[in-house]
C-alpha cells in the first residue's frame, strides 16, 4: 500500500467514525457517493485523483451546520491533514478546495479555483440533485423542523449566508433557492451532462407535487 493509499483510508476510518449515523443528510453515505462521484468525474476530466478523493472525503467534516462554528470545523480537518504527514502543498490544496466548496446561498465571491476544486463541489453538488437530493432535503427539514410546504411563504433571492442557514424556509422552498439552480452551476463538461437527468427529476417531482402544474414560477398549493 502506497502512502497516498494509507492516508486516503485513514481518511475513510476516520469520516466513518464521525459522520455515520448522522441524521441531517450529510453522514458518511454522502459522503461514499460524493466520493465515488468525484473519482468517476476527474478520472474523465484528467485531475488529480488522490486530491479529488481525499477532498470529497474530508469535505462536510469542516461543514458549519456540523460544527459550533465553521472555523472549528476546518481547524478539525487542517490538524488531521497535518497529523497524517500530507505535504504542506497538498494540505493547502485540500484546504482551500473545502473552504470554497458550499453552497451558501450561491453568492459568495469567492469560489473553488482549481481543477480538482471543480471536481469535487460538482460532486456535491450531484449529490444534491435528482432522487437522493429530494430525499436529503427531507431528511434535513425533519431533523431542523422545517415544514415541507407553506404557501405563504415565497422563495427568496440574493440570499446572504446569516438568511440561507435562518431556517426561515421550506424544503420546497429549498428546490427554488438550491436545488432548481444547480445544473447550471456545474463547472465540468462531466458534471454538466450527469446533472442533466437528475435536474429533470426535481422538475417531475414538482410537478406531482404541485398536481401536474407547471414548475417554471413558484406556484402555492389550492
Amino acid at each position: 500500500m502506497t502512502n497516498k493509499q494509507a492516508i486516503l483510508e485513514k481518511a475513510r476510518a476516520y469520516v466513518f467514525q464521525e459522520l455515520n449515523g448522522e441524521v441531517s443528510g450529510h453522514d458518511w453515505w454522502h459522503i461514499h457517493r460524493v466520493t465515488n462521484l468525484a473519482r468517476t468525474i476527474a478520472q474523465k476530466e484528467g485531475a488529480d485523483l488522490f486530491i479529488c478523493e481525499l477532498a470529497a472525503l474530508l469535505h462536510d467534516l469542516a461543514d458549519g451546520k456540523l460544527n459550533e462554528t465553521e472555523a472549528i470545523g476546518l481547524q478539525k480537518v487542517q490538524t488531521w491533514l497535518a497529523i497524517n504527514g500530507l505535504e504542506t502543498q497538498d494540505q493547502d490544496h485540500i484546504m482551500d478546495i473545502i473552504e470554497h466548496l458550499s453552497f451558501k446561498g450561491g453568492n459568495q465571491t469567492q469560489t473553488v479555483s482549481t481543477l480538482e476544486g471543480q471536481v469535487v463541489q460538482d460532486a456535491d453538488r450531484l449529490d444534491a440533485l435528482g432522487a437522493i437530493g429530494i430525499a436529503r432535503t427531507m431528511a434535513y427539514s425533519g431533523h431542523t423542523g422545517r415544514p415541507i410546504h407553506d404557501p405563504a411563504m415565497q422563495p427568496r433571492e440574493q440570499l446572504t449566508l446569516e438568511e440561507y442557514r435562518s431556517g426561515q424556509d421550506t424544503a420546497i422552498m429549498h428546490f427554488y433557492e438550491k436545488l432548481l439552480k444547480l445544473k447550471d452551476r456545474m463547472n465540468t463538461t462531466t458534471a454538466k451532462e450527469l446533472a442533466q437527468e437528475r435536474h429533470q427529476f426535481l422538475e417531475t417531482y414538482l410537478e406531482q407535487f404541485y398536481g401536474k402544474r407547471p414548475i417554471t414560477r413558484y406556484l402555492p398549493i389550492k
